[in-house]
């Protein structure tokens, strides 16, 4: 269980910060309701939970792999988010969507774009070698119910983030007026465009 609860920690602590994944999902939110920024955050949290994986079972092969083929995903990643960025903007405010609520199809395309825009995001990667690494987390020794344990704490703490944010997102989104939604939709569309730019410059500067 120390390994779960230290995976808990590592998997808040690499959700938390806001990019491009945590604006859709507080716009999905608005836009959409609860379960769709949900979902979106679900996405995220699994595929921290298959890197997770990558680095608790020692896949090095597969790390490298993934690494290698960094410039291309990157360009994949910042040409996905330049176009969630053109949807956010065009994106009508949550009030004239109230008769469109997000069936199964929808839920599901919010829960397989957020998976895949952040897989397509390697550095991750990184980030849970580096702290297993440095807290002695790695599995060693073929100790492979340690290293279960810890991803499972990775996942279980990234989703308690999404929940936390969507949950808060949608208590207000009821208090927000049309106006107000709308120069959210247009600045997350924005922001989310940025992080889309940044990713082809650095990819640019990359190659």
């Amino acid at each position: 269980m120390s390994f779960w609860l230290k995976g808990v920690l590592i998997g808040f602590a690499i959700a938390a910060p806001v990019g491009p994944i945590g604006l859709l999902c507080i716009q999905r939110t608005l836009a959409h309701g609860r379960w769709s920024g949900i979902l979106s955050g679900l996405g995220a949290a699994s595929a921290d939970a298959l890197y997770g994986c990558i680095a608790g079972f020692g896949l090095a092969s597969l790390a490298g792999l993934l690494l290698a083929w960094q410039v291309e995903l990157r360009l994949v990643g910042g040409l996905f988010l330049l176009y969630l960025g053109w949807r956010t903007w065009r994106t009508p405010p949550a009030t004239e969507q109230a008769q469109a609520r997000p069936g199964h199809i929808g839920l599901l395309g919010d829960y397989l774009s957020t998976l895949a825009l952040t897989v397509t995001n390697p550095v991750t990667i990184l980030a849970f070698l580096g702290i297993f690494a440095g807290l002695g987390l790695a599995a060693e020794g073929g100790d492979f119910a340690a290293a279960g344990w810890l991803v499972l704490g990775v996942f279980s703490g990234s989703l308690a983030w999404w929940l936390l944010l969507a949950g808060g997102v949608g208590l207000l989104r009821g208090r927000l007026t049309p106006p107000v939604l709308i120069w959210i939709n247009r600045l997350s569309g924005l922001a989310i465009g940025g992080f889309g730019l940044w990713a082809l410059a650095q990819n640019a500067l990359a190659a």
